[in-house]
């Protein structure tokens, strides 16, 4: 095993002797097997020094936040994801509301048609007072025409009894 020097002047004289000449010199502390393994070797790059290990109370904070931010992220993206149903379901009833709306407008317009036709027909036709008035003023038409005709066969009735008088008293007077 490797023994250690304890002599203060011996030390002296060891450093300044292995610093003339370090390649070819043995040191006390170190055994023969120990310095047939430290061999000089190609630089192989830089040691890297061992990482700090985390302490409690910074590792807790770096936790807490890295886990704060992950359901952050995840809770913004289901938000993003119902705003999105949200939106298109509010887009639907929209395009269905014009829809609907424009049905409802063709309807009313169709309505509004036909109470015009209505109206122009209800001024252009005659009421029951109405009908009833033509009624009888046509019975009273019929009734002077009757009379009329009464008349006037009464008179050509009365005609031919004078013809017929006449034409006696004349083939009477002729005969004679």
């Amino acid at each position: 095993m490797a023994t250690t020097m304890r002599c203060p002047s011996l030390s002296r004289s060891f450093v300044q002797r292995t610093s003339i000449s370090t390649i070819h010199t043995r040191l006390l502390s170190t055994s023969s097997i120990l310095r047939n393994e430290a061999t000089p070797s190609p630089n192989l790059g830089t040691v890297s020094s061992p990482k700090k290990p985390v302490g409690g109370f910074r590792g807790g904070i770096i936790g807490f936040l890295f886990g704060f931010s992950l359901a952050s992220t995840y809770a913004a993206y289901h938000l993003l994801d119902e705003y999105k149903a949200a939106s298109a379901a509010l887009q639907a009833s929209v395009e269905e509301l014009q829809v609907s709306t424009a049905k409802v407008t063709a309807h009313v317009r169709r309505i509004e048609a036909v109470e015009k036709d209505l109206k122009a027909l209800s001024q252009s036709t005659a009421s029951k007072d109405d009908l009833s008035r033509v009624r009888a003023e046509a019975k009273k038409l019929y009734d002077g025409l009757h009379i009329e005709f009464l008349d006037l066969r009464n008179h050509a009735w009365g005609m031919q009894q004078d013809l017929h008088a006449l034409a006696k008293k004349e083939a009477i007077s002729v005969r004679e």
